[in-house]
């Protein structure tokens, strides 16, 4: 064996190495802003747990959520987080057709899902139930609408994600940022099961 494929070889094992380096250090990364999200939910969680009772004369969680309305709501979360799952078990074979077929289903549950939430909203406020009603209702949005947010930042960089796996395949960096993207949808998803136990069924009860 010559010298410059010894050369080569070594290049290309430190080149990889290299990648699979950044890969971990990107997704132990993430993990560390996930941890910080974990602690602004938790705060907005504790607001709104002792302000769930200042409804000032207004209407109470009874009064205003529709359950039924919110269960459709949370199966569409769930149902795109097992697609983005279908779409990383697709990653791993390498199958990048796969990967764009269930990105785009998840896509479209993630946009149902939103677009339900604000429609939700815009209903509460043509009733005159705007965040400026009651505390209660106050830190009603602030929660629901900080989840949303997060929501359409995933949908907004799941778009982008799509364009590059187009560009330029399933490369080790479009694999590092699949991973980050799912860590990411899959902690919201875990986020809106709190939500909807918290503040729609707690809400309901008498």
């Amino acid at each position: 064996m010559s010298v410059e494929t010894l050369n080569h070889q070594s290049a290309h094992t430190e080149e990889h190495e290299h990648h699979h380096d950044a890969g971990a250090n990107a997704v132990f990364g993430f993990w560390i802003y996930l941890m910080s999200d974990c602690i602004l939910f938790a705060s907005i969680f504790a607001t709104y747990a002792v302000l769930s009772t200042s409804i000032a004369g207004g209407p109470s969680g009874k009064d205003i959520f529709e359950l039924p309305y919110v269960l459709v709501e949370t199966f569409c979360l769930l149902i795109s987080s097992f697609t983005y799952g279908m779409a990383m078990l697709a990653m791993n074979k390498g199958n990048q057709s796969s990967v764009m077929k269930w990105l785009g289903v998840t896509f479209l549950f993630g946009l149902a899902f939103i677009g339900m939430e604000v429609n939700e909203f815009a209903h509460l406020i043509h009733e005159g139930y705007g965040p400026d009603r009651s505390a209660f209702l106050s830190a009603f949005f602030t929660l629901v609408g900080t989840h949303g947010l997060h929501v359409t930042s995933g949908l907004i960089w799941m778009a982008v994600l799509m364009v590059q796996i187009v560009k330029n395949g399933l490369t080790a960096k479009n694999g590092t940022r699949l991973m980050c993207l799912s860590l990411f949808w899959h902690f919201l998803d875990i986020v809106w099961i709190c939500v909807f136990t918290v503040v729609y069924l707690m809400g309901v009860m008498p």
